[in-house]
């Protein structure tokens, strides 16, 4: 059945207009909300209809495939056209004079609703939530995916739908409804402070480990011989796992070694003086030699030593000879 040629036909109200945007109609208020502006044989036919108030549209743009939700304001239209909010326009991707398909539906009450603006500044009003209520009061229902606009001091401020409860479209006349925010789209956590970095001589210092103490080792040193010339003798280094009677064995037999030789030194020394003439002493290796022999002859025998030979060892109560005359 068609009326009016305008196509109305079964229980359902469903028809095509050419969408303009309210700045082509003396109506300003439009963009504050999401209410649209219809012809007058619109009312004619929902009103022989059995349909559910408050009245609620589905808006689709079957070319891009683009569907929102709306409400309706007046029905003071031409024929064949409605108005509707720029930014509504926006959302749908529609052009000045395009073909939108109009629906009535039936949307349920929503529960729950989360928004996110799209710049932190909308935050920044001194108090947010009481210019969203008085924004939504102007809207019929939300659309999950929308972009609504909020007007306040002379600034726009858009905020994106990001979900809905109990459906993707949801009715917010007359009922109460949960709000949650999500952080806004150019929102950047503070940036955590950076340790400064440690210099190349700290991180060098740290990584090297501290050297182990050395441990004790008892009769430890360089020895000296009586003429101030360096000694060749090493003393071997005592382990500290050693037992203490290992200890004191070793200590007699090193101690034999080492004076051994003196005391065969000595004796011999000892030996010799009794040999010697009364009235006159005589000290160093050379004391077996005639005394007369002259000093010089004898400290150039001592120098005319091969240099291959090694250096003979340490021996007591050695070194020149010298005459004591009276």
């Amino acid at each position: 059945m068609y009326i009016d040629g305008y196509g109305y036909r079964g229980t359902s109200f469903e028809q095509r207009y050419q969408c303009f945007s309210a700045s082509f109609i003396d109506k300003p208020h439009v963009e504050t909300g999401d209410r649209i502006i219809m012809p007058p044989s619109a009312l004619d036919r929902l009103a022989s209809l059995q349909i559910d108030y408050p009245m609620l549209f589905e808006v689709r743009n079957d070319a891009l495939e683009r569907v929102s939700h709306c409400g309706v304001l007046e029905f003071v239209a031409e024929e064949g056209m409605i108005y509707m909010p720029y930014w509504m326009m926006e959302n749908m991707l529609l052009q000045e004079g395009d073909l939108v398909h109009v629906k009535n539906v039936t949307l349920p009450k929503g529960t729950y609703v989360k928004l996110q603006p799209h710049t932190k500044d909308f935050l920044d009003i001194s108090n947010p939530k009481a210019i969203l209520e008085t924004t939504l009061r102007n809207f019929s229902c939300l659309t999950t995916g929308d972009s609504i606009m909020v007007a306040y001091n002379n600034k726009k401020y858009y905020i994106d739908i990001v979900e809905t409860r109990p459906s993707n479209a949801i009715s917010i006349i007359e009922t109460d409804c949960e709000v949650d925010f999500a952080p806004p789209l150019d929102y950047k956590e503070p940036e955590k402070p950076v340790a400064p970095t440690k210099g190349k001589e700290q991180a060098v210092a740290e990584a090297m480990e501290p050297e182990a103490e050395p441990k004790f080792v008892a009769f430890t040193g360089t020895g000296r011989r009586l003429d101030g010339k360096s000694s060749n003798y090493q003393p071997q280094p005592i382990s500290s796992a050693a037992r203490p009677s290992d200890v004191k064995q070793s200590g007699g037999s090193s101690s034999s070694s080492r004076f051994g030789h003196s005391q065969q030194s000595a004796g011999s020394s000892s030996l010799n003086g009794t040999r010697r003439s009364h009235g006159k002493l005589v000290f160093g290796q050379n004391a077996h030699r005639n005394p007369k022999e002259n000093p010089k002859e004898a400290s150039k025998e001592s120098e005319q030593e091969q240099p291959g030979k090694e250096e003979p060892k340490f021996q007591a109560f050695s070194g020149k000879r010298y005459k004591l005359s009276n």
